[in-house]
């Protein structure tokens, strides 16, 4: 019997190591970006083609590697970071397990050309899937320029479970978000398709999370820190009245490498415990700096994964630390120098003299007396401007409301209104032939307002009204990212967006039925729902963008209906394909049988 054990050889290994380090092209990018901050760069481009489908180009001015340095590189398991075992658990760089660019040249078509400074020439090598084709010397700036072509192009079932190009760009986006935030001394670029859609200066750590998230998180942030025997802890929480129910920006680092921790994110909740209802997520970016000897990253292949010594006890001290941070908050109240916009202090003067403030009143003054109302006139008087004030807060109504109102005048006096019965100011009640029905009247105006904006994002037929001052919308880095892929939908819908550059957008039309609401804020929602789902079918994200929509402008419970109201939406819910559930599944009609009542009457 012959033997059936045997060795694979080094491509086949190759990728079968690329499909635990490379996932997607967003892999790629985290893997040679942080092999440039290894090398000692300060500025670092990044290039994409096709959502990194066709083209991943990173270059950088660190250190760059020699002619022999160049090759080794892509031999398995060759790395500059480890000499011994006991390395493994000290270590200080980004990338150490020698696996990165074999697997990458496993699967793609690689050229690299680099450079050290004290070199007159550099080298050129190119890989394709795992075979070298080429190694030579050439004239090239000082650094590391590689070059990543076709990913999985030889790996075909690999390459079609790939997401949709957006989904993949934004992957891409988080990767060098994450990097960035623990190295605000590099500069950083993307460029995409020829075009720079990302430009990050050095600056310090709180400017570079403005850099990313807009300026004004800057007023929205609580510096926390705290030293221990243990380690050091730093970084911004925010305030709690900035917590969001989705799509918060939560990070964490330790010794400048971006992990994932369920149990430290538990500390920081535990910390906003009392402060934000329980559907609400703060905003924190946070950095641990502990001895590497304490600290195994050597778990995961991507290593995001990481096990801490004094797991324990880092949780205590976190939670604390935030916790403190946000009682010194509360208490006094700090002014954010960052701020452009932040006060001026003016110099004290010792020769200037100073008064107290003056207030002048008239004891006499009675709001009820007036030249031509005396007595129980006066009374009448008051009482009928108190009734004219309440009307007006009566009729005051959203824009939602105002297009529910003008349809409902359009209905003509019947006598079925005094059927219809508003209990709570959140169910219509009406009596039918079988019983009683009880329609939630939010719930039933989003499915009504959710057909209507289906129908205008796919016939493209929604009416913009132009405004007069247009609002300037700032978005943050990774909304910017995302808006391309919905900007049509938006568009449809009736939304009309001018780009300023540096992530800024003017909005110039809203859609007829939110003229008078804020469009910024709606628009940024609608991005934010958009990054949430992730959809990669076009009409799932316009079904998603259409629901989205008639959640924020559908009216609200504690809102008072008239007769013709109520009518009006009976009358459309039952005119919708699905009247009995929202497009989410969520239940809008239940009928109480006459049965059922007279069975709890006796």
């Amino acid at each position: 019997m012959t033997d059936i054990i045997h060795l694979l050889p080094d491509s086949i290994a190759n990728q079968i190591a690329a499909g635990e380090v490379i996932q997607r092209p967003s892999s790629v990018v985290k893997e040679l970006v942080e092999n440039s901050i290894d090398a000692g760069a300060e500025h670092i481009q990044i290039q994409i083609k096709g959502a990194g489908r066709t083209l991943i180009s990173v270059i950088d001015d660190g250190k760059g590697m020699s002619a022999t340095d160049i090759r080794m590189a892509f031999e398995r398991h060759a790395t500059s970071k480890i000499k011994s075992a006991d390395d493994l658990f000290a270590l200080t760089t980004m990338g150490f397990r020698g696996e990165a660019l074999p697997s990458i040249a496993a699967i793609s078509q690689v050229e690299v050309k680099s450079r050290r400074e004290e070199d007159e020439l550099g080298s050129l090598l190119i890989i394709s899937a795992s075979r070298l084709e080429k190694q030579e010397i050439v004239s090239c700036g000082k650094g590391t320029s590689i070059s990543v072509k076709n990913i999985f192009y030889n790996v075909p079932a690999r390459r079609k479970f790939l997401k949709s190009n957006e989904t993949e760009r934004r992957n891409i986006f988080n990767e060098i978000q994450r990097i960035a935030l623990v190295h605000p001394d590099i500069e950083f670029s993307l460029i995409e398709n020829d075009s720079e859609t990302l430009h990050l200066t050095k600056t310090g750590l709180k400017q570079r999370i403005a850099q990313l998230e807009g300026k004004n998180i800057l007023q929205q942030l609580i510096e926390i820190e705290a030293e221990t025997t243990l380690g050091k802890i730093y970084g911004y929480v925010s305030r709690p009245e900035y917590a969001k129910k989705r799509n918060s920006s939560q990070f964490f680092f330790v010794n400048n490498r971006y992990i994932r921790h369920p149990y430290f994110h538990k500390a920081v909740t535990t910390a906003f415990e009392q402060l934000i209802s329980p559907d609400e997520k703060p905003s924190y970016y946070i950095y641990f700096e502990v001895d590497p000897e304490s600290l195994d990253v050597n778990i995961h292949p991507t290593k995001t994964e990481v096990k801490f010594e004094n797991e324990q006890a880092l949780w205590q001290i976190l939670m604390v630390t935030v916790k403190e941070s946000l009682g010194k908050f509360n208490a006094v109240p700090s002014i954010d120098f960052d701020r452009e916009d932040a006060p001026e202090i003016p110099v004290y003067d010792p020769s200037v003299r100073t008064q107290m403030p003056r207030i002048n009143i008239d004891p006499s003054y009675n709001p009820f007396n007036s030249p031509n109302n005396t007595g129980t006139d006066r009374l009448s008087a008051a009482a009928i401007g108190w009734e004219k004030l309440h009307k007006s807060f009566e009729n005051e109504a959203s824009p939602s409301e105002n297009f529910l109102i003008s349809s409902a005048q359009n209905i003509p006096e019947t006598d079925l209104y005094p059927e219809h019965y508003q209990y709570k100011q959140k169910y219509i009640l009406t009596s039918v032939k079988s019983g009683l029905m009880i329609i939630d009247q939010h719930k039933a105006h989003v499915r009504i307002l959710f057909e209507k904006y289906l129908v205008q994002i796919r016939n493209r037929k929604g009416v913009s009204q132009r405004v007069l001052f247009p609002e300037v919308l700032e978005l943050t880095a990774s909304e910017s990212a995302a808006l391309p892929s919905i900007i049509d939908d938006l568009e449809a819908l009736g939304f009309e967006l001018s780009n300023l550059g540096n992530n800024s957008f003017a909005v110039q039309g809203v859609p007829t039925e939110i003229e008078n609401a804020n469009p910024g804020q709606i628009i940024k929602s609608l991005i934010n729902f958009s990054l949430e789902t992730g959809s990669d079918i076009k009409s799932e994200i316009q079904e998603s963008i259409a629901l989205s929509l008639a959640r924020l402008t559908a009216i609200s419970y504690g809102r008072a209906l008239s007769g013709e109201e109520m009518l009006l939406i009976e009358s459309q819910l039952f005119a919708t394909p699905s009247p009995s559930y929202t497009p989410d599944g969520q239940k809008i009609v239940s009928l109480l049988t006459d049965t059922e009542i007279e069975k709890k009457m006796n």
